[in-house]
């Protein structure tokens, strides 16, 4: 029990590099899910193209919304953003440079299956064999439209009777691969200069904003475990006193089993400093709508 509980305080204190780490895992799981995918092109006229980018984009908005969810700050920032204004102002700044964090991290695993799937290649030829001009390529001379269409939705099945002596299939596979490796590479070489000047020129602007609303972004993170933390504990101690006041009247039974209870005083003081004053469900409701409600605002000089 003692080792889940210093892991699951590694994870409270370092939650930052966990949700990088997951972010990782879900980037090193796309690649893995989409070399394990058994890719089926229908080869069909007008299945094609929903097939192929359905493969290409469903998966993406998946990992996207997992990446939304595993993160913690998503909830984090949307109490943030939704919570009244109460005795303490919120910051926009903050509230932002929180929504890009998450974003930045939900991304990964979307733009990394993107990424692979047009280095491959096979989406896009499955999806576009349709749309190819058939003058290009000499194979189709001789065929009516409609045959064109139908020899042009099965250039993915290479096994295919019609086109496995066809000498324009792999003509009109390599181009389509062409297109899309060419457009997988400039996708990764657009993502990685936005990255190098968001991360290098972004500072210059304002580095105060930006020192301001990263420490504000993780006290707030950080002040959401603590309450919960203090939550849990004050509910720990207010459930004990409980059952021992429910169990009263069975001392003597509770003794036999060796249950130890706590003598006349012993033990009060330091569970009702634990308690806080704080005695029955109603303080502890009215506690909870104020901290929603009216969150105390960031001054300890008074205390």
């Amino acid at each position: 029990m003692d080792r889940f509980r210093m892991i699951f305080q590694y994870f409270q204190s370092n939650s930052e590099s966990v949700m990088n780490g997951i972010c990782g895992l879900l980037a090193l799981a796309s690649v893995k899910i989409y070399t394990c995918f058994d890719f089926s092109c229908p080869c069909l006229p007008w299945y094609n193209m929903a097939y192929g980018l359905g493969i290409m984009f469903i998966p993406p908005v998946t990992f996207f919304f997992c990446g939304l969810i595993l993160n913690r700050q998503s909830l984090v920032m949307l109490e943030e953003w939704s919570r009244p204004q109460g005795s303490r102002k919120k910051d926009l700044a903050v509230i932002r440079y929180m929504c890009s964090s998450i974003m930045q991290r939900a991304m990964v695993a979307p733009v990394v299956w993107i990424i692979v799937t047009l280095l491959d290649g096979k989406c896009l030829i499955c999806a576009f064999s349709g749309s190819v001009d058939p003058e290009k390529f000499v194979g189709f001379a001789n065929t009516t439209p409609v045959q064109v269409q139908q020899l042009l939705a099965k250039v993915p099945c290479k096994d295919d009777e019609l086109m496995r002596n066809n000498t324009s299939r792999k003509a009109v596979s390599r181009y389509l691969r062409c297109w899309s490796q060419a457009l997988g590479w400039s996708i990764l070489l657009i993502l990685i200069v936005a990255a190098f000047l968001a991360r290098w020129l972004r500072p210059c602007f304002d580095r105060v904003t930006l020192l301001q609303a990263r420490h504000w972004s993780n006290y707030i993170d950080i002040e959401q475990k603590i309450f919960e933390e203090t939550c849990c504990e004050h509910s720990r101690q207010f459930a004990h006193k409980c059952i021992l006041h429910f169990f009263e009247s069975m001392r003597r039974e509770i003794k036999q089993h060796r249950f130890r209870l706590p003598r006349e005083g012993e033990g009060t003081e330091r569970e009702e400093d634990l308690l806080r004053g704080i005695t029955n469900q109603d303080q502890v409701n009215k506690l909870l709508k104020m901290w929603y409600y009216e969150k105390p605002p960031l001054n300890v000089s008074q205390v």
